[in-house]
């Protein structure tokens, strides 16, 4: 099992001591972040068990939360994961649609990763930008207004990005 090193270990003591006294497990959400960025971008049941132990709090504790939000991630992601609005706003712009074009053009459904692990699709709950509908959060990056086009410039800007890491 991954264990964090001695930077994050202190970055968790910071979190934690944002808090009073005993009151450890309000870092839970910060530090939650900080293993899904640390361990591969998703949180195992032995990396929610870990984070326990840290937080001195039970394990159910944690998967409770892991499990409310649609932030955190309980099995393995793409490098890109596409996380599409799916509340009314969005809907009635047309945001099922958007799901099923990046559903077709990927292969892929909700909550499944392609093959090559480049791309995850996942319907999210409202995400803050109805005014943008139908919209989706890509990394830390909000895509508005989404079209089948605009959809096939993001996965090509994907594709073409990845080239040029690799």
């Amino acid at each position: 099992m991954a264990k964090f090193n001695e930077t994050q270990l202190a970055e968790v003591q910071r979190l934690v001591a944002r808090y009073p006294e005993g009151k450890q497990k309000s870092a839970l959400l910060p530090v939650l972040h900080l293993a899904q960025d640390s361990f591969g971008g998703w949180l195992s049941s032995e990396t929610m068990d870990y984070v326990a132990e840290l937080l001195n709090i039970t394990p159910i504790e944690v998967y409770e939360v892991a499990t409310f939000y649609s932030m955190y991630n309980l099995k393995p992601v793409g490098k890109y994961m596409f996380e599409v609005c799916q509340t009314g706003p969005c809907m009635l712009r047309g945001s099922d649609d958007i799901v099923a074009y990046i559903g077709e053009k990927l292969g892929i459904r909700p909550g499944e990763t392609t093959a090559d692990g480049m791309f995850t699709l996942k319907t999210v709950e409202c995400l803050g930008a109805c005014g943008y509908a139908p919209m989706m959060q890509l990394g830390k990056h909000y895509r508005e207004h989404l079209t089948k086009e605009k959809v096939d410039a993001i996965i090509a800007e994907c594709r073409e990005t990845a080239a040029k890491n690799n």
